[in-house]
């Protein structure tokens, strides 16, 4: 008899991520020689410890179609870390016991680096507990900071959101310059790498266009050259557009907007850099300001999804079910890049153990040699991740997204586990 399957979705949620699951759910169904039932995990890897899952073929065809153009995360996402099997292997009794308890012999888990972690302890069960499993990842990460792959599900579209935003902004303050508005800063997403704060300067086709600054986490923030480079374009140009990532650090290391507390998985957790620029800006050159935080606008934009990034987010979630079925455990599909112009990709494999904690930052010939743009080289890596439009369905003006049933398995079992 064909093994059930448990997928599930980790940590930041994207405008893409719905489109893998579609994409695991269907390509499943259609192997039903090989595969049983899927089971979701309501909120990632916290459905599986608590045997709160969540039968996918109460959906209908039409519905787990739908999940291509709806944004977010269909049955619920979470930031949790598992511990090491020394550390705390009551986690992973409970896993087997839920695992065993519903038949389940396929594990997808969808999500970033510290996702792929788990995806890694998972897929030693059989090996450490005698609990036989395939166990497959699959990436997602709006930072795009996955090592192997060439580029990760979500990215092109926040990438193409960014881009798009910067550009509407920039023509918004470049009207109202002479008696208002001076400096416009949009903060956006990036801890440790400045891939999407990157994506901002595709709004810039020439010296000059809007972003005519960015800040990365890779270059340490220079307020003395930074001031310089602001008041040289509001004096050529009456404005001056700006993209700075999040994770902006000083020259000691230490980042900007840290707020002082720290999330599940040990990050720190950032405030608003935005405000603390633009107040330099104030106080330093008296110039008015506005200032933006993208946040959860930038990845829940499905309305302006990089068809692109729709595309690979589908194809990585039937390759993984296709690595699966194979018998391929502890690995990941990537994307493979083939060629630059034209641009072509492919699928292909890696091994979770080399994608594991481990942060793939922007080389430095991707920033320009002052530190406040990118370079052709970055262009032209990036500029193919957010080609062609994919739009959702319309109805009465707005996207019209779909809400699963997400109708839950009855519990077998009669032990409860405290998260």
């Amino acid at each position: 008899m064909p093994k059930n399957a448990f997928y599930a979705q980790s940590g930041g949620v994207t405008a893409v991520i719905n489109a893998t699951a579609a994409g695991v759910i269907q390509t499943a169904r259609a192997h039903r020689d090989k595969i049983g039932t899927i089971y979701a995990g309501r909120n990632g890897i916290i459905g599986a410890l608590t045997e709160d899952l969540i039968d996918t073929s109460q959906e209908s065809d039409e519905d787990i179609a739908a999940l291509r153009h709806t944004p977010s995360g269909a049955f619920g996402s979470c930031r949790y870390r598992l511990k090491g099997l020394e550390e705390n292997k009551a986690q992973y009794d409970r896993l087997i016991e839920v695992f065993r308890a519903h038949d389940i012999g396929y594990f997808f888990y969808n999500g970033g680096g510290d996702s792929a972690d788990t995806a890694h302890k998972v897929s030693q069960l059989g090996d450490m507990l005698g609990y036989p499993i395939i166990c497959v990842g699959i990436p997602k990460t709006v930072d795009n900071d996955l090592p192997i792959t060439d580029n990760c599900p979500g990215f092109g579209s926040v990438a193409k959101y960014v881009a798009v935003s910067i550009r509407e902004a920039a023509f918004d303050v470049a009207s109202m310059a002479l008696t208002s508005t001076k400096v416009f800063i949009m903060e956006v997403m990036g801890r440790h790498a400045g891939w999407i704060a990157a994506a901002g300067g595709l709004a810039a086709e020439k010296e000059g266009d809007p972003p005519q600054v960015i800040l990365f986490p890779e270059v340490p923030f220079d307020e003395a050259a930074f001031l310089a480079r602001v008041r040289r374009y509001v004096d050529e140009q009456s404005y001056c557009a700006i993209v700075v990532s999040e994770g902006v650090r000083n020259t000691e290391g230490k980042f900007l907007s840290e707020a002082g507390t720290k999330d599940a998985f040990g990050h720190v957790q950032l405030g608003g850099v935005a405000p603390m620029i633009a107040n330099l800006v104030k106080d330093k050159l008296g110039y008015k300001y506005h200032w933006a935080v993208a946040d959860y606008l930038q990845r829940a934009a499905r309305h302006i999804a990089s068809k692109t990034d729709v595309e690979q987010a589908y194809a990585l979630g039937k390759a993984a079910v296709e690595l699966a079925i194979e018998g391929r455990n502890a690995v990941m599909p990537v994307i493979v890049r083939k060629s630059e112009s034209p641009y072509s990709w492919e699928i292909g494999s890696a091994n979770l153990a080399e994608v594991a904690n481990v942060e793939k930052k922007m080389p430095r010939e991707f920033i320009s040699e002052d530190g406040f743009s990118i370079t052709e080289a970055c262009r032209r890596y990036l500029s193919p991740l957010i080609q062609g439009e994919d739009y959702p369905p319309y109805v009465n003006g707005l996207p019209d997204y779909v809400t699963l049933k997400n109708a839950a398995v009855p519990k077998k079992l009669k032990t409860t586990f405290e998260l």
